[in-house]
């Protein structure tokens, strides 16, 4: 009875990858306004040629910023285009999240940007600490600095997974009670130097 059952849930959940991988995703972002987001859209972010791109190269970045879905997601997998550029430059973007009260900052779990933190999965503003750590000679054999990558993330239930330009960066698993399995996609540019994050081509496809 055990085995049938154990067999039983097993073909549940291939059905529901088999049902996520037939679903079409769903674009976030349509390139020319930033209609299902919010954020400081006067100053910090733009649309250039199709992509949204957040700070300058011109000054440094006072603070950090977040452009955020109006629309929280659960369970789902995130493809997105980005690239980095300025010398210390510093982004990520932001998964299950949840924007502070009457403040800048943000609150979850982020696929990380920047020297020393690409591919890895930060707490942002909750337990402010890197939660898995992505392979150097991972990231030093797929990224292609100051041009276009691909970030891909997928989270389900406890699981979060990250890749890069189809490379594996980060599989977590969380542990710890009470960390929100729902909330808003965001993208970062952090304070420091002059610099630019720029996102283009971010879908989604919702899981069950």
């Amino acid at each position: 009875m055990k085995l049938l059952a154990l067999t039983f849930a097993f073909a549940l959940g291939l059905a529901a990858q088999v049902a996520a991988a037939d679903k079409p995703a769903k674009s976030l972002f349509d390139g020319k306004t930033f209609n299902g987001w919010e954020g400081d859209t006067n100053k910090t972010f733009r649309i250039v040629d199709g992509a949204i791109v957040g700070g300058t190269l011109k000054e440094p970045i006072p603070r950090n910023e977040f452009l955020c879905t109006t629309r929280n997601y659960t369970n789902f997998i995130l493809t997105l285009k980005f690239k980095l550029l300025g010398k210390g430059a510093n982004a990520g973007v932001q998964i299950r999240t949840r924007r502070i009260p009457n403040h800048h900052e943000v609150s979850g779990y982020q696929a990380d940007m920047g020297d020393g933190w690409w591919g890895s999965l930060y707490d942002e503003s909750r337990r402010n600490k890197i939660l898995a750590k992505a392979d150097p000679e991972v990231i030093n054999r797929v990224l292609k600095k100051d041009d276009w990558n691909e970030y891909k993330i997928k989270c389900d239930g406890k699981k979060i997974q990250l890749s890069i330009n189809g490379a594996e960066t980060v599989n977590f698993t969380e542990t710890e009670a009470g960390m929100d399995e729902s909330g808003v996609i965001a993208v970062q540019i952090h304070s420091g130097p002059p610099s630019e994050a720029w996102y283009k081509d971010i879908s989604i496809v919702e899981l069950p």
